[in-house]
């Protein structure tokens, strides 16, 4: 019995190659410095290179698990898996700049070190070179399979500038619904997940309900992730998370918790609108209103439920053999984390 540990261990490695020898073509006359960046950005060059600076691979692991539990091999989705990455990669290059955010997986962010055009420029090389990934599935698969593939990338990568529209454009806002965050939540971080195991139905040439379910149980899964997501970054462990529990109320994020509390205008909304929190001591009494407001019990129920909706839609999929195990086990990894 093959388990996700040894999944890891043979596909890693094989998404790791596929993207090196597509990000090399941006190594030409007079653009060793743009690969140089791009190399520094996934983790691979510069200090602190390692896995911990290549990120968790999630979303290329998805896409070859969902390949090989749905019937396919998943060694013919490897470009598919590169491309994903490489866009899920090009989007976290614009939100750094955009958000103006200073570290990315513990080291200077690519526009910290190279200045903001550079950056934005680097982003879009990765955009470029994911959409160079996808085309080589074929060979082996079909001119046609190859196209539905490639236009899901696209329609996925409108999806999150969409939803990075969205929580960029909310922040001006004094005030959002929950279905307004459900909205960007979707396109920002629902869409890929929900585009990488489908990717892995398209890949294994499944018929077109399997195709829904599994696009169904990435979409379940991002929802869910972000709901956990938005509950850590107030009430979880930050010895576990590695993240301030201070760092999204002081940054004013509307998060779930934050949303769900200002549409009970209770004392956290009075609280929030006139400003806080202004320094890291308001945080824990900002907290303690949240709670009081019903804010922590409402996301904590919603991200239960959307976990076992997440889970409910796999099954659906009917993964198969030792592959759908470890579909298995890393969709209930994600969902039921501690950091």
């Amino acid at each position: 019995m093959t388990t996700l540990a040894e999944f890891q261990q043979q596909m890693l490695p094989a998404i790791d190659q596929a993207m090196q020898a597509v990000v090399d073509r941006s190594r030409s006359k007079g653009c060793t410095e743009l690969h140089a960046m791009l190399a520094y950005h996934l983790g691979w060059r510069g200090e602190g290179a390692g896995p911990s600076a290549q990120g968790k691979r999630v979303r290329p692991l998805l896409v070859l698990l969902a390949t090989e539990a749905a019937g396919g091999e998943w060694h013919r989705a490897v470009p598919a898996a590169a491309a994903v990455e490489l866009l899920h990669n090009f989007s976290l290059i614009h939100d750094d700049i955009e958000d103006r955010g200073e570290t990315r997986r513990g080291r200077p962010t690519l526009w910290t070190q190279w200045g903001t055009p550079l950056a934005l420029n680097s982003g879009d090389a990765l955009f470029a070179l994911a959409n160079i990934a996808m085309l080589e599935l074929h060979p082996p698969h079909s001119a046609e399979t190859t196209l539905i593939a490639s236009r899901l990338l696209l329609q996925t990568a409108l999806r999150l500038t969409q939803g990075q529209h969205l929580d960029l454009a909310y922040e001006s806002r004094a005030q959002i619904t929950v279905d307004d965050y459900w909205r960007m939540v979707e396109g920002k971080t629902a869409a890929l997940l929900a585009a990488s195991t489908e990717l892995g139905a398209i890949l294994a040439d499944a018929p077109e309900t399997t195709r829904r379910a599994y696009h169904e149980f990435g979409r379940m899964l991002g929802l869910a992730f972000q709901a956990w997501d938005d509950y850590l970054g107030i009430w979880g462990d930050a010895a576990l998370t590695g993240k301030s529990t201070t760092g999204d109320l002081m940054e004013r994020k509307k998060t779930l918790p934050v949303v769900y509390a200002l549409t009970q205008n209770g004392a956290f909304a009075r609280r929030w609108q006139a400003g806080e929190p202004r320094t890291p001591a308001d945080v824990p009494a900002l907290a303690q209103a949240l709670e009081a407001d019903g804010a922590k019990a409402y996301t904590q129920a919603v991200a239960t439920s959307l976990t076992t909706q997440a889970l409910e839609a796999l099954e659906e999929a009917q993964p198969r053999g030792d592959a759908g195990e470890a579909l298995r086990t890393l969709a209930k990894r994600l969902l039921h984390r501690q950091n």
